[in-house]
């Protein structure tokens, strides 16, 4: 006679990213009584660095989820049991089953973040005979699960509704932030029909399904709010005070701007430039689409590419400070950082060796680090590992500013608004299209001879962007 066995397995946070101690459940898309399968999402998490969805790495029942939605919580700490079925070959004594099942119950197979390998060294597994739960029955006989205790079922997350919670062996194929678009728009996965290659749903399937339940909806008469990225704190004066957690990449950003300031010594430079020729030279490639088809061009796409220029000529910029070592570390490959402002807070994701890039390709890796951050699903990897970065301030209208550096980065260029401004060009005053940069350096790596040249040859490569073929 078979037996059905049944265990209780408890998946952790994993270790989520270099560095990294702690995350935010942003949302579940189980509920206790929800069957799961290896490799299916249970739930988003935020870390300081992005969201990221975290799959289940074993088969069962859910349980029991151990924070709510909002928890912030340490890496290795238990968020989700799962009762586990197995099959034991010939029925055994009822008293010795629950002796040999905790020795059998752990696998070796460890609970990481897709993307990452298992932590190395061992773990020492606490005996928890209380949570584990033996149950043997005849196998014909489809009994139930075990009933859950008492606080699976008043657990808080469970009654808030989760729209994309799929059930198992139905799971729409979609990228990241296609199902991160469609949990904003309130839209049910299931019912969008997809265009994409091998049926998978893409954003424009996602706003079609929108705009046709919007047309064959009843008469309007107020617009569904859209719901946004991340709840978003707002004061208004003579409303009282106003608490904002601090937490997520505001946490982790104050922390390295702390660091950074207190450790290296900031030395800023400023210069005004004429850049009418580059704003020209935006317009020209805008028009023509010689960079290729769907590619945007900005005048950041020419600032970035002035800069990199000017380290391939002055390469001792790019440099890091090890301490450990007492070395300056020239770096072999610009990693080129591009603050971007995203609901979740400024972060500075990276452009793994941007100066090695064509200018199409840089433009193309620029747009869509762009539209990653503002989906809020930038990867770690690309947080990770920048030499130098850009800040465009000109963006929100301002002209300058003294920016700090990353930690472990020597520079840092602020690009300002360009505005019309009187300016001597050939002998008289007539209005050009003016600009000004503001380059921090790490005054232990860069004197200011060095800093100076780099700050020179950037607004020169903008005065005349013809420069950026024959200095490239």
């Amino acid at each position: 006679m078979t037996t059905e066995v049944r265990s209780l397995r408890e998946f952790k946070m994993p270790d989520v990213g270099e560095g990294l101690t702690e995350a935010e459940i942003l949302s579940w898309s189980v509920k206790p009584g929800d069957t799961v399968t290896d490799g299916q999402v249970v739930c988003e998490v935020e870390t300081a660095k992005a969201a990221v969805e975290l799959p289940i790495p074993f088969n069962g029942v859910v349980e029991r989820l151990f924070f709510p939605e909002g928890a912030t919580v340490d890496v290795g700490t238990v968020i989700i049991s799962v009762a586990v079925a197995g099959e034991a070959g010939a029925a055994a004594p009822a008293a010795a089953a629950p002796v040999a099942a905790p020795a059998e119950a752990e696998p070796a197979r460890r609970e990481v973040l897709v993307g990452y390998g298992p932590r190395t060294g061992g773990t020492q597994r606490r005996a928890r005979r209380t949570t584990t739960t033996t149950v043997v029955a005849p196998a014909p006989a489809p009994a139930p699960a075990a009933p859950a205790p008492a606080p699976v079922a008043a657990a808080p997350v469970a009654a808030a509704p989760v729209v994309l919670a799929q059930p198992t062996g139905d799971r729409p194929l979609a990228k990241p932030p296609v199902r991160k678009l469609a949990k904003d728009l309130g839209v049910d996965l299931r019912a969008v029909t997809p265009t994409g290659p091998d049926g998978v749903v893409t954003r424009e399937d996602v706003h079609a399904h929108v705009a046709a339940a919007a047309a064959v909806a009843a008469p309007p008469a107020e617009p569904a709010a859209v719901a946004p990225v991340e709840p978003v704190v707002v004061a208004t004066a003579g409303t009282g005070d106003v608490r904002v957690p601090i937490k997520g990449v505001r946490k982790a950003t104050a922390q390295a701007m702390v660091a950074s300031a207190f450790t290296a010594p900031h030395v800023t430079e400023f210069v005004q430039v004429d850049v009418t020729r580059t704003m020209k030279f935006v317009r020209r490639l805008k028009e023509s689409g010689e960079l290729g088809r769907d590619i945007r061009v900005s005048p950041l796409l020419l600032v970035a590419k002035a800069l990199l220029t000017a380290i391939k000529r002055h390469p001792e910029i790019n440099a890091q400070w090890d301490e450990a070592a007492q070395e300056i570390v020239i770096r072999g490959q610009v990693n080129l950082g591009i603050a971007a402002a995203t609901p979740r807070g400024l972060i500075v994701p990276n452009i793994k060796d941007a100066g090695g890039r064509t200018l199409s390709g840089l433009a193309a890796a620029l747009g869509e680090l762009i539209d990653t951050a503002r989906l809020g699903k930038t990867s770690p990897n690309d947080m990770q590992g920048g030499t130098v970065t850009i800040t465009n301030v000109g963006v929100f209208g301002v002209d300058t500013g003294t920016p700090i550096l990353n930690p472990g980065e020597a520079a840092i260029l602020a690009f300002g608004a360009v505005r019309e401004l009187p300016w001597v060009h050939k002998g008289k005053v007539v209005p050009r299209q003016v600009t000004t940069l503001a380059l921090s350096f790490d005054h232990r790596l860069v004197d200011g001879e060095l800093g100076s040249r780099v700050l020179a040859d950037v607004a020169a490569l903008l005065e005349h962007p013809k420069r950026l073929i024959t200095w490239g």
